[in-house]
């Protein structure tokens, strides 16, 4: 089910980012399908959107905004089980947040010379919630609550349709209401990222776009960044774990599994020095997988050229490995994982031990799931509160302490043949100044 690839023995010989290739994901190609979306939106607003809706979507609708009375329904007809669950996640997760808050930075560079280093919260953001595969509540709750923890003002969200009922799913719109957002729009597709940056009927443009979604969301984005702000370009789920033969077979089957559930492109990756390991976890996926709910997508993950099991020599090869892959998730279930994780340079977030899954992750922890993919946890890093805040410095010079200085700036100014720049300063002393 899922394939092999024995790095024993060639340590000294393989480009590790190259072992594993990932699935193919070209948000370029898409980006040709997806302007002619957003030149339609850019054009005529929500009547564009609408018309969209109904090609894609299967859905004729009449408005894209959502009632008021139909959040609040969806609240009052949420399982009690399911709204407690979605409460605790909240609160982890906000605690989380506030922890990431700092206050204003206040240096003194040179007697009377102040900068203050302010964080200020983007104004209004559009958050988009993908209901293709599955209806992603969890993605509400993980880009809400760090927004609002940063202060952001304004919070609008679009999410498509259900073809049976024309509205979204109702347990994403109870999760809207529980958070208190009240601005939610019926849109799916790059057409709802090209409503929420340009703005289109009652929807008014915002200032950042966040959020999953397919290969046409991400392409959406991609031509929009610059119009607005993103989080990122997410791809296909991932999961790598590093494993000894101290793990049990069955936790790493099943954590393997996890991520494959999202779909055929999601990516399971064991990097294990046990053969013996190796072995029993492929006796528990072909068990597991024949039993689970979705185990036809979940076996087309597995046994997509994305996943592997990979064997090394030892966990010193197998940190290399994983630092290489730069895993969306990475999941350490060994000896002493905490020492191990200390050497991870490369992860959107780690899990340590048997009883940190990355499922936890997904719902309950008090972490964030929304982190990079495809690689990009080399340079990047997942969602928090400081993606919503802007820094700006506020320069606060007395006329000492400008005066100590200005022979430096009008210095640097000639030297850049910018003597007006000099000139700004020096003004201030000159007998000229009223």
């Amino acid at each position: 089910m899922i394939r092999r690839i024995d790095l024993r023995g060639s340590a000294a010989a393989v480009d590790y980012r190259a072992v594993v290739p990932r699935a193919e994901f070209d948000v370029e190609a898409a980006t040709h399908a997806v302007r002619p979306i957003i030149e339609a939106v850019r054009e005529r607003g929500v009547e564009a959107v609408l018309e969209l809706t109904e090609r894609f979507d299967g859905v004729r609708l009449d408005d894209v905004a959502v009632p008021a009375e139909v959040l609040s329904k969806a609240l009052a007809d949420l399982a009690p089980e399911v709204r407690a669950a979605l409460e605790e996640s909240i609160r982890r997760l906000r605690a989380t947040c506030e922890a990431d808050l700092e206050p204003d930075k206040v240096i003194e560079v040179a007697p009377g010379a102040v900068i203050t280093h302010r964080k200020v919260a983007v104004d209004r953001v559009g958050l988009y919630v993908p209901g293709g595969v599955a209806p992603l509540v969890s993605t509400v709750v993980m880009n809400v609550v760090p927004a609002q923890v940063a202060g952001v003002r304004s919070i609008a969200l679009a999410t498509p349709p259900q073809r049976e009922t024309g509205l979204p799913d109702l347990t994403t719109l109870a999760a809207c209401a529980l958070l208190g957002v009240e601005e939610v729009y019926v849109a799916g597709g790059a057409q709802a990222v090209a409503m929420l940056a340009l703005g289109a009927g009652p929807c008014k443009p915002v200032d950042m776009v966040i959020g999953p979604g397919n290969l046409y969301v991400t392409a959406a984005k991609r031509l929009l960044r610059g119009v607005v702000g993103i989080d990122s370009e997410a791809g296909p789920s991932e999961i790598a774990i590093i494993a000894d033969e101290t793990a049990q077979p069955a936790f790493v089957a099943a954590d393997l599994m996890t991520e494959a559930e999202h779909g055929g492109t999601s990516a399971s990756l064991l990097i294990t020095d046990s053969l013996e390991l190796a072995d029993a976890v492929d006796v528990e996926l072909e068990k597991r997988v024949a039993a689970a709910p979705h185990g036809p997508r979940i076996a087309e993950a597995l046994s997509g050229p994305q996943s592997a099991v990979v064997l090394v020599d030892d966990l010193d090869q197998a940190v290399e490995v994983a630092n290489a892959y730069a895993s969306e998730h990475l999941e350490i279930q060994t000896r002493d994982a905490a020492a191990l994780s200390a050497r991870i340079r490369n992860a959107g977030a780690i899990f340590l031990g048997p009883w940190s899954p990355v499922a936890v992750g997904d719902y309950c922890a008090g972490s964030n799931h929304v982190l990079p993919t495809g690689g990009c946890a080399c340079h990047s890093s997942g969602l928090a509160v400081s993606a919503f805040l802007k820094e700006m410095h506020v320069v606060d010079y007395t006329r000492d302490a400008l005066a100590e200085v200005a022979a430096h700036v009008e210095i640097l100014a000639a030297a850049e043949d910018l003597p007006t720049h000099g000139a700004g300063v020096t003004v201030r002393f000159s007998g000229d100044a009223r």
